[in-house]
Formats: C-alpha cells, sequence, structure tokens
C-alpha cells in the first residue's frame, strides 16, 4: 500500500494488515486474536455484514451492520453484558465506577456525571489542558527526535490528572501517573486465563498482582480525596474533584461516599487518558505521511494568532484539525473489538442467538467497511466537513461505542486533543524516516509495532 503522498493528489493510504483471503481455521483463531485482533477476520469481513461461526465449541457472531451494533451496544446489558475479562481488568482501577456499573447503579452514576463533561463545562478544564501543553512544548526544547508514543501516554495522563486534581506539585503527578502506567504494562494486561474465566473470580490464583494494586491504588487516591475534604469549598468548581464533591444522589440528596468519587476517578484517569494518547499518535504518524496536510492544520492554528486555550478547543475554530483528528479515529480506533455474551434468547437482526453467544462488534472493521465508506483505507479528512459529532450522527462511526452507554468523555477527549495537536504544531514540524513503516496491532487497544522516531523541526510563530 502507498504510505507517502509522493507530490500527488492521491490521498494517503496509512499502513493496516491486508485481510486475510479465506478465514481461518477454528483452532487457530484464539492464537491469532491474543496476538492481534486486526489480523483474525477475512476479506468477506468488510464486505458482508455478519460472519456467524463456532470456535471452540462456543457460538461466535460478528455484526458489520452499524445499525444492528448499536442496537446491542444501546442494550442495558440484560440481553447482552460485557464478559468477565473485562470486569478482570477494570475492576482493580475502578470497582463500581461508570464503566462496569449496570441497570440503576449506571443511570445513577451517568446523571450525577453528566454536568461533568456536558459542554459548557469543557472551558473549565481548558486551562489543564494549555498547562499540559506548555509543559510538553518546555519538555521538547532542543530536541530533534522524541518517542511521541512514549511522550504523548505522558502528556495526555498528565492533562486528565490535572483536570481532575488540579495538581500543581508534579511529584505527586509523576507518582500516579507511574503507577496507572505499572498497570496497564503489567497486571492489567489481559492475558489468557482472563478470556477462558467464566466469572470475575475464576482462575483466583492469577488475579494476585491485580489485587495488590489495587489496594495501593485505592490507599493513594483516597489520600487525594481526604486531603481536597479537609481544604475549605470553592466558591467555584477548579476540577472535575470538586464536582464530584458537590454531586448528590438523586433519592436522598446525599453526598457521594468516598468510595464511589474514588471509582469514578480511577475511570477518568484511565479512560480519560488513553483514547487521546493514542489518537494523538496516529494523527501525528499520519501527518507525516501527508506533510501538506500537516503544513495546512499549521496554518490554520498559527491563523489564531495570540488566541489559545478556549479558541482551540471551541467547535468551528479549528475546523481542519477535528476533521483530521476525526479521520484519526476512524482509521484507527482506540478499541478495535466490542465483545458481548448474550444471555438470553435475543434475535439479532435475522439471526437467534441462543444464551453464551459471544457477539462482536468491530470498530476497525466497520470503519473499513466497503459499504459504509468510499475509499475505506484512504486518509481523507473531508470526509467530515462540516460535522462536530459525528460518534452521535454517523451510524458506522463508533470511536467511543454508541447508545446511552457512549463514552461520557468524548467531548472532552477530542477538546484535550485538539488544543495539544494545535500546540504541537505550532511548535514543530513532525516528520518520520520514511523506510520506518509503523502497522497497527491490537489486543484491546489498537497501538504500533513499533515506537518510530520522531523528528522534530522548529517553525516561528507569524508575527502578529
Amino acid at each position: 500500500m502507498s504510505e507517502t503522498h509522493a507530490n500527488t493528489n492521491a490521498p494517503v493510504i496509512p499502513p493496516a494488515p491486508v485481510p486475510r483471503a479465506k478465514d481461518l481455521p477454528s483452532w487457530l483463531f484464539p492464537f491469532v486474536f491474543a496476538r492481534n485482533t486486526l489480523g483474525v477476520q477475512p476479506k468477506r469481513a468488510y464486505e458482508e455484514s455478519f460472519i456467524r461461526r463456532r470456535i471452540f465449541g462456543t457460538d461466535s457472531l460478528l455484526i458489520n451492520d452499524p445499525r444492528l451494533a448499536r442496537s446491542v451496544l444501546s442494550d442495558p446489558m440484560i440481553r447482552f453484558s460485557r464478559p468477565a475479562a473485562v470486569h478482570r481488568v477494570v475492576a482493580p482501577l475502578g470497582q463500581n465506577g461508570l464503566f462496569l456499573a449496570t441497570g440503576t447503579a449506571w443511570r445513577e452514576q451517568r446523571r450525577m456525571l453528566a454536568p461533568v463533561f456536558r459542554p459548557a463545562t469543557i472551558p473549565l478544564f481548558l486551562r489543564h489542558f494549555e498547562a499540559s501543553a506548555a509543559a510538553m512544548i518546555e519538555a521538547l526544547e532542543g530536541q530533534r527526535e522524541i518517542d511521541l508514543w512514549r511522550l504523548f501516554h505522558h502528556v495526555a495522563l498528565d492533562s486528565v490528572l490535572r483536570a481532575l486534581f488540579t495538581m500543581s506539585d508534579a511529584a505527586w503527578r509523576r507518582r500516579i501517573a507511574a503507577m496507572v502506567e505499572a498497570y496497564i504494562e503489567g497486571p492489567g494486561r489481559p492475558g489468557l486465563l482472563d478470556g477462558l474465566a467464566k466469572d470475575a473470580h475464576t482462575f483466583g490464583f492469577a488475579l494476585a498482582r491485580r489485587r495488590r494494586f489495587s489496594r495501593d491504588w485505592r490507599q493513594l487516591v483516597s489520600g487525594i480525596i481526604q486531603a481536597r475534604r479537609d481544604e475549605p469549598a470553592p466558591d467555584t468548581a477548579r476540577d472535575m474533584l470538586d464536582m464530584l464533591l458537590a454531586a448528590r444522589h438523586e433519592a436522598d440528596n446525599c453526598p457521594l461516599s468516598d468510595d464511589e468519587i474514588m471509582d469514578q476517578c480511577s475511570t477518568m484517569i484511565v479512560a480519560g487518558h488513553e483514547t487521546t494518547a493514542r489518537l494523538l499518535f496516529w494523527v501525528s504518524y499520519i501527518l507525516t505521511l501527508d506533510l501538506p496536510e500537516q503544513d495546512r492544520l499549521r496554518e490554520e492554528a498559527h491563523a489564531l494568532g495570540s488566541m489559545r486555550g478556549l479558541a482551540m478547543a471551541e467547535p468551528g475554530r479549528l475546523p481542519r484539525m477535528n476533521r483530521a483528528l476525526l479521520e484519526a479515529l476512524r482509521l484507527y480506533p482506540p478499541v478495535t473489538y466490542l465483545s458481548r455474551v448474550a444471555t438470553q434468547p435475543a434475535m439479532v437482526g435475522e439471526h437467534a442467538v441462543e444464551p453464551g453467544t459471544q457477539i462482536w462488534i468491530s470498530p476497525w472493521i466497520i470503519h473499513r467497511h466497503k459499504q459504509y465508506w468510499p475509499a475505506p483505507d484512504a486518509f481523507l479528512p473531508q470526509r467530515f466537513e462540516g460535522i462536530i459529532a459525528p460518534w452521535s450522527t454517523i451510524e458506522a462511526f463508533l470511536p467511543f461505542g454508541a447508545g446511552p452507554r457512549i463514552c461520557i468523555g468524548a467531548g472532552f477527549a477530542m477538546a484535550e486533543a485538539q488544543v495539544i495537536m494545535a500546540t504541537l504544531l505550532s511548535h514543530f514540524r513532525l516528520t518520520t524516516d520514511p523506510g520506518q513503516k509503523v502497522m497497527p496491532v491490537a489486543r484491546i487497544a489498537t497501538e504500533p509495532d513499533r515506537s518510530p522516531v520522531f523528528r522534530l523541526e522548529r517553525v516561528k510563530m507569524p508575527l502578529r
């Protein structure tokens, strides 16, 4: 596949695995899936609406019809529930947070958190995004080469920690960041036993490291919450923690307990930085393949002059940047598969499913499906011309999930990415060695198979 612009009008086609010509044998499927989920599906998955198979005696249904995929994802965890592996990996961070909650508990949490992420609240967080972006530029001074994969994880985590806790103490932020990164790279990685487990407690011997992490993690976050409780209440909220401390249960008007606040904070830390870090990396890499578009994005950012922060995150202020970010989310969605397990007999389109059937929905496949996207493998940001929140309006666009459980922080993540990316391009031109082809791989999230060296060329901000 072509990777460079090559001075033509042909669109850039970023690297991606070539789909298999035929279905994998059932016995081989789980082993390939464990190495890279992007390598298991055949070419027909990108052309057909369903693929149904039995794998190791379990009925499996891959849904590529976005309307039916959204229907399954809209189910309130009654007919279709999350598999045990998800609970095993996420629970040590946020045991009863929004991500894992179901039923009445989920509705209550969603209602309480809605004010935190409504569009009118985004300006509250912009100074935190700006502070992280400024610290990033300071760290890059004098450097000509950088590992952006690692840098963006640090920057995105720093950004969400500032927005959550208003932490001016860099040592505290580094301590929390180190714990989160160590968990994600260590015991937080799903393993074979997670896939085989029937519930969250099966193979308990394999959960020892996660239990130790959970104990230490909750002790750390509890200390931060208690320190904030000991402070005088501010007149206006400074961050998410202030808003969570002010939240009340609808039934009895009681405040949230420390455990409830802790679970929500943990959920926000993990979900809030992983998506943004991956988005920043992939859009940066694509822009080294499409240097003319990178230059146009830089010109757009420079056109704002001294207007930063709010101006950079307001819908419509950076339309070209917004389109590039959305197209990067389409080509490299943060999560490649969303899975459910049927808990009762149900119909999915014309397919009858029985309890225990594994339901698979792949944003990666739907985003590249030939029925729903013209030139699906090409980088064409103009697809999103004039569209602010396509995850809510385009059926075949699922980077944040779908239905009532769609990621509540989608707008937060997009504003954060826009500020950080516009700041970076305002100061540097990014290039990579054309021979350093980067292929996406995925177990749960979409990652690069290598972390390429990005070269930085300082650019001058125009005088205004």
